[in-house]
């Protein structure tokens, strides 16, 4: 059986904890604070990560910018507000936090890529 050794990327507050949830499940998590960047995403490691986690809408534009950089990764909006019209259909899967606790996301997204469990 293959070890579990995703990547995921945090960027923005995180209030509910999703960073620590997907740690605890063996992923390595890496966190952008402030602008979702190019650079800021190469820094954080997008070349590699399977999930990239927004939990601020006002950085939706920065989606666009990583699946550019990673046409594979996952992008999860884990926020209250709505992603706006023109970025929606680019993330991959929209939660609000106050609907679904972040364990349950973290397990999910854990056990949804092909090493997961």
């Amino acid at each position: 059986m293959a070890e579990n050794t995703q990547t995921a990327i945090v960027s923005g507050p995180d209030d509910h904890g999703i960073g620590e949830e997907l740690s605890t499940l063996g992923a390595t998590v890496s966190r952008i604070e402030g602008a979702v960047s190019a650079d800021a995403l190469n820094a954080a490691g997008i070349d590699a990560a399977d999930h990239l986690v927004l939990t601020d809408v006002e950085e939706a534009t920065g989606i666009a910018v990583a699946k550019e950089l990673n046409p594979s990764v996952t992008v999860v909006t884990y926020a209250t507000r709505s992603l706006p019209e023109f970025i929606a259909g680019l993330a991959d899967i929209a939660v609000d936090p106050a609907l679904m606790g972040p364990d349950v996301v973290a397990a999910e997204l854990v056990a949804d890529t092909p090493d997961g469990g």
